[in-house]
Formats: structure tokens, sequence, C-alpha cells
């Protein structure tokens, strides 16, 4: 392979010089390299594994690789997005190493994984990994390779039983899974051994140093960006929110020990800002770090940002947006009916939404992106129609602001309070009823496909009996139509479809990822998803 686009990254830190006794380490993200070099979570692991003078690291892609060791000691993947699992699966093949952990031996490196996907749920995919790293890779990274070390050449049973110890390492094959029948669902998940822990608690970084980009360079999938998390975590907590839920507390970045040095190093080397998190005009001091980058000296920046909460779009905000270089802007409203909104706990009004339209526009953007959403828990058909009609009056508010509404389906979460609720499946008529009406008034409508839809609840919701689908999938190929053909081979293997996608899941059951802890007990978001519930 082609070592092409290493040469023209801009590093912005300082990799160590490995020692010769260095834990070879090859990190993989399994998509193409502009995508994977644009995850700010794949560029910070790989800068700590590569500032260790105890680890040698090669990073590896589906399209680019650096120089691999001919054995290496471990095998990491960052995995962001569900179906990137059959690149995994692809790249162990590649590398000669089978693809469940139980049949690899002392040969072969221990695969760990981490990243979005498997810290909520790895059960799916929990057959293809010796670790798996629950959490903050601030903490976690450093801890998982610190006992690597100390362990050394010792047996790979020990390795595993050790690396079992260390708080947010989870080793799936030290734990059994027991069912009510091939069909029906889990029933316990219990550890083999006493010296196991009996769950394995997601680890939390609270620092106010977040992350920033480690490398820019001209082949990211933003080109040439840097990339500073803002904010981690989301206050707002709507009942659907992974990215909330799964990441409390909400932490802000600290502005003058952190957010502004660190920009200021990132410009040094280019011009194009990203400034990341799930509600980045949220924090605290957010107006401040505005009025910082609104000094002359930044006017030839160009500045995006990845989430504005709508109530926060002031003049002033479309303002800095235009003067630096960004024509749009995109605002999650979830649904237009104010009931809807209080169903999934989304504090704001529809005056907030058209107040944010005109603000916009009288700030010179030229475009607004709204993210909805349809076959949320309790919506009705009206709810629809009221979407529809905001709209139309965002378009009469705001003449000449072009409107787009990105519209999702409804897809349950491990770790909120909506992981017992199913996918609705009406949402495919109620997304072609949208595209009609929307259609209509001349308003652009961008549905995401109700079929990945299903498929990302089947993962989100799986549990280890989908390994063996997974894998006879990835021979039919990634639409709805394989794995259906698959769940037609495995009947009897496991449940049906509609278990894991559509059915509304008993509160007292137990869950794939019980042992699995995340922020908030499970008693909790029983406790918030009834408050949702009394107002379906």
């Amino acid at each position: 392979m082609s070592p092409f686009p290493f040469a023209d990254e801009t590093l912005l830190f300082q990799p160590a010089e490995p020692l010769n006794s260095a834990l070879a380490v090859v990190f993989a993200f399994p998509n193409q390299y502009s995508v994977g070099i644009t995850s700010l979570g794949y560029q910070v692991v790989w800068k700590t594994l590569a500032q260790r003078r105890d680890v040698a690291v090669s990073r590896l892609f589906t399209d680019y690789q650096e120089p691999l060791p001919s054995s290496p000691d471990l095998l990491g993947f960052s995995l962001s997005w569900e179906l990137d699992y059959g690149n995994l699966l692809d790249l162990l093949d590649r590398l000669q190493i089978p693809l469940y952990a139980r049949d690899r031996d002392s040969h072969h490196p221990i695969v760990f994984g981490g990243g979005p996907v498997l810290t909520a749920n790895p059960e799916p995919f929990a057959d293809f990994f010796d670790v798996v790293l629950l959490g903050d890779g601030e903490t976690l990274v450093d801890a998982f390779i610190d006992q690597m070390v100390e362990l050394g050449t010792a047996d790979r049973g020990d390795q595993l039983r050790y690396l079992a110890q260390v708080p947010g390492v989870y080793v799936p094959s030290l734990y059994q899974v027991t069912y009510e029948g091939a069909e029906g669902p889990v029933v316990a998940i219990q550890p083999l051994t006493p010296e196991v822990p009996p769950t394995v608690t997601k680890q939390t970084y609270r620092g106010e140093v977040l992350s920033a980009s480690t490398v820019v360079t001209p082949h990211a999938a933003w080109e040439n960006i840097f990339m500073v998390e803002t904010v981690r975590s989301c206050p707002e907590m709507c009942r659907f929110c992974l990215a909330s839920y799964l990441t409390l507390p909400f932490r802000p970045a600290g502005l003058e020990g952190f957010l502004i040095p660190t920009i200021d190093q990132g410009l040094a080397v280019t011009d194009r800002l990203g400034l990341l998190g799930a509600s980045v005009t949220q924090h605290p001091e957010f107006d401040s770090l505005i009025d910082h980058l609104n000094q002359p000296q930044y006017d030839s920046i160009r500045l995006s940002l990845a989430s504005v909460r709508t109530n926060t779009v002031t003049p002033k905000l479309a303002q800095t947006l235009t003067r630096h270089g960004t024509r749009s802007i995109t605002i999650a409203i979830e649904s237009g009916s104010e009931r809807v909104r209080a169903i999934v706990n989304k504090k704001l009004t529809s005056d907030a939404i058209q107040a944010a339209a005109m603000n916009a526009r009288s700030g010179g953007l030229k475009a607004m992106k709204l993210y909805g959403m349809v076959g949320v828990p309790g919506e009705s058909p009206a709810d629809l129609e009221v979407t529809v009609n905001l709209l139309v009056q965002l378009k009469k508010a705001a003449p000449g602001l072009r409107l787009t509404l990105g519209c999702s389906t409804f897809v349950p979460k491990a770790h909120t309070p909506f992981q017992w609720v199913g996918v609705n499946p009406e949402a495919q008529q109620r997304l072609k009823y949208l595209q009609r009406q929307l259609a209509k008034n001349g308003i652009e409508f961008r549905p995401e496909s109700y079929s990945w839809s299903v498929i990302q609840a089947l993962i989100a919701r799986g549990d280890r009996r989908l390994t063996p689908l997974l894998i006879q999938v990835r021979q039919y190929g990634d639409s709805l139509g394989s794995y259906k053909r698959a769940f037609k081979d495995r009947r009897g293997h496991l449940p049906p479809l509609d278990f894991y996608v559509h059915e509304f899941w008993n509160r007292d059951q137990t869950l794939p990822w019980d042992h699995l802890l995340g922020p908030l007990p499970k008693a909790t978001l029983q406790k918030h998803l009834e408050s949702s519930q009394d107002l379906w």
C-alpha cells in the first residue's frame, strides 16, 4: 500500500522514540484514511500511544497503512459506526488473525477495541475482541497499556485475567451469557471465575482539558481542519440521546486554560477551525469565546460549529459565522410538535425555532438545516402535520433563508431511557409523508434510510447471538435484505428480527449490557422513561 497521505500530515505533537523493548501496537480505524483521520477520538488515542516510549505504534486504515510489525503484541480498533464492523473483519482477515477471539493463541496479538459503538453496547461484537475499553481514553488507554507492559510475556490467559481487573477494561470471554431458550431474552451475564468483577463501569474523564486535533492534513474528510472539543456530553438529556446519557456529566473545557491557547496552537498551522461537542453553544463562556474569535487577527479563519442549540442562535452568532466563512447553520428540533419535544425532554418552543431562523437570516446566513426524527415514542400522525406547518411558517418568517429538514427514524440506544422501546414500523411511511408534504411547499427534505435505522437498532440492542449472523451477512452484503436472509438461515438459533428491532421490552428483563455500567443506574433510566410515558 502507498504511504502517500502520511507525508502530508502536520503533527501537533512530538512522537517518542520507542525503546527496543517497546510493545508493537497496530492501531486501526476500519474505514478509509480520510474518514479515520478526521475522527478526533482516533487522533487522541493515537497520540497517547505514540508519546509512550514503551509503545511502537503503526496506523492502519482500509486504504493506507504505515509499515506494520510482523508480529504485533496488540491490535486495536476504534469503532465509530456500526456497519464498519465489516471492514474490521476484513482487516483481521488481511492480517491473518482469526475472527473469533476463542480461536487465537499466543502467536496472535491481543485484539482490543474502543469508541462510541463499543462503549454503548459491545455485545454483538464481543466475540471478535479479546478486550474492550469502555469509556474515555484520557485515563483508560494508559491504564490498559501500563498493565500490558507490566504483564510482559505472561501467558495469554493470565494476561486477560489480569486485564479484567483494570477499571473499564472488559474481557468478554470471561463472562457467560445465558438465555431463556434459543429465541428468548437474556437471563443472566455472569463472570466465569470469582476474581473477575461481576460488572464493568464505563470510565469517565472529568478534567477541563478536553480533546484537540493532533494532526492536520489536506486528506481529511474536512480538509485541513483543526478540531477542538469545546464541551463533552450535553445538559439537555433528551430521552433518546446516547451522546448525552452515555457521556454524563456535562463538562465544558476551560476557556483560558485550554480553549484559547489550544485554538491559537492549531491556527498557527491552518486557517480552518472546528468547534466540536454535543452542545457547543451551551459552553458557559461561549460568548467570551466568540468575542475572542472576533478579534482582527482571526479575520481570515474559517469557523465551523458541530452543534448549535436552537435558542442560542443570536444575531451575534450568525454574524460571527458569516464573518468566518460559514454560509449555513444546523439545529436539532427533533419535531415541529411541542408535544413530541416534551416527550423526548427537548426544552424548546416553536417560537424559539422561529426566532433562530429569523436571527440566522438577519445575521447574514444563507441556509439553515433542521434535524428531525419520526417514530418517536408517543408520536401521532397529527404531529407530522404540525412539523410541516412549522417549516412552512419558518419559510414565511425568514424569506430567502434556504431551509432543509434532515430526518431520521428513532432508534433505541443502550443506556438511555428509550432503550426499552422498539422502532416504530410506521416510520418509513411517515418519512414518505413528510417528503410529499414538504416538496409541495418547496422545502428540501433529506431523510435517512429507514433500512439503515433497522440495522442500527438491531446492533444497538443486540446480544452475542448476533455474532455468527453478522459474519453470515458479510457474505450476503450489507443490505436490510441480507440481514433478513441471514435471520431466516439462522432461525431457531436466535430471536427473530422483530425482537431486537421493534418489540417494547419488559423493563424487568435483563438487558444484554446490564453488566456494563453507564453513568446512570437502570432505575433512574426507568424513572425517566416513566415521566416520558405520561405524555404519550
